[in-house]
């Protein structure tokens, strides 16, 4: 599917200067990114965002921002035939045990489902929340490729440059 739109991320402060990097995300592994793999973990919306990057805890200080996306190569997960076609299901994209996992064998299912799907071609994929208090339809795009040119054009939303202040 094709995704253009705005998309939001939640980062903690110590990170806000670089919202572009995927730098943690490929450092330690995330559900949707074998270690090694940059990411970014973005989503449809505020509330979404917010509560992916304070899933511990307390509300704690945290920066957002926000993207214009205009992504050309994006697997979408609503798609539970497609979904199925990758060998995966709804329970196992939601599984939380995707860490014990990833430390078991090296590798979360989720983790090659994601790296499966780099292979063939594609920038990210739409996959639903599984952060608490999320519903059906607060949705994540986790890209793993992306620039500030087509096909998978992602510019972070700074006019006033307040990021490098």
């Amino acid at each position: 599917m094709r995704y253009e739109g705005k998309l939001y991320r939640a980062l903690n402060p110590l990170y806000a200067r670089e919202p572009l990097s995927g730098r943690g995300a490929e450092l330690y592994g995330g559900r949707f990114n074998p270690k090694g793999v940059p990411a970014l973990y973005t989503s449809l919306s505020v509330m979404t965002a917010l509560r992916e990057a304070n899933q511990v805890g307390n509300l704690q200080p945290t920066t957002l921002v926000s993207y214009d996306a205009n992504l050309d190569k994006v697997f979408d997960c609503r798609d539970a035939a497609a979904v199925a076609a990758e060998g995966m299901d709804g329970a196992a994209l939601g599984d939380m045990a995707w860490r014990d996992q990833m430390k078991a064998s090296g590798e979360a299912k989720t983790q090659a489902f994601a790296r499966r799907l780099l292979g063939t071609g594609y920038d990210g994929l739409l996959v639903r929340s599984f952060a608490a208090g999320s519903t059906a339809e607060d949705m994540n795009l986790v890209l793993w490729r992306w620039a500030d040119i087509p096909p998978a054009r992602l510019v972070l939303i700074d006019d006033e440059h307040r990021l490098s202040r």
